[in-house]
């Protein structure tokens, strides 16, 4: 895997150092070991994991600036992605893991220790984590990697977002932008930019990144059965 691993970031552009390389090949054998427990992704063959695990999550880096020191939380993480690795690329980061599902908290707990990640594992419903002082609007970026529509996303994961901080969407092919338009006003927001690309497989990506500007109402969000029956 190390050499597989090796080639498919440089040839995206991307340098992994002997270290980090390592740290990816732990978390493949933990994630495969733990899925034979858990469900935690259908993908676990090496070439799968490699490009669309953690290739797919680290290119986000390629989009946007990431300041030093910077904390960041990725909502509804599953199996960590593309929280871990991100913070695997950029040990500086200020890592939170937000899901809504024990034994997944427990899965990235063991994956934190084992790769002395120091992230924070946080067993919450995204909407409700949105409401905590604690975490809502300090973050620098906020990630999300889900099915949800865009729409739904927004309202789920700008509350985290300080202002002036963004929220990276990593979307299929197919998003509608058109459809989030108001959900971002609504919530404080501006888009900043939509980016399509490739893996080298040839899967197509969607990121779109959303600056927050400004305070989101502290009627937002509403509660999962509010946001499933009308989105923004």
């Amino acid at each position: 895997m190390e050499t597989k691993l090796s080639n498919l970031f440089s040839s995206s552009g991307l340098s992994l150092s002997a270290v980090q390389n390592e740290m990816f090949r732990r978390y493949a054998r933990l994630l495969v070991e733990w899925n034979e427990k858990i469900n935690l992704t259908a993908i676990i063959d090496d070439d799968g994991i490699c490009e669309k695990h953690f290739l797919d999550s680290v290119l986000l880096l390629k989009f946007i600036n990431l300041p030093e020191n910077a904390r960041v939380i990725d909502v509804g993480t599953g199996a960590g992605f593309p929280g871990i690795p991100l913070k695997i690329m950029r040990s500086d980061i200020k890592l939170t893991l937000l899901d809504s599902l024990n034994k997944r908290i427990n899965f990235l707990n063991a994956v934190s220790d084992e790769l002395a990640l120091s992230a924070e594992c946080i067993h919450s419903r995204a909407e409700e984590g949105g409401r905590n002082p604690a975490l809502r609007e300090k973050f620098d970026l906020v990630t999300a990697r889900a099915v949800a529509a865009l729409p739904v996303l927004l309202e789920y994961c700008l509350p985290f977002v300080k202002i002036g901080g963004i929220f990276a969407a990593l979307k299929g092919p197919n998003e509608d932008i058109s459809e989030a338009k108001s959900a971002v006003n609504i919530l404080g927001g501006k888009i900043l930019s939509v980016n399509d690309y490739n893996l080298p497989s040839g899967d197509s990506r969607r990121l779109v990144l959303v600056e927050k500007i400004s305070q989101t109402s502290t009627k937002y969000p509403r509660n999962s059965g509010q946001i499933s029956n009308k989105s923004l």
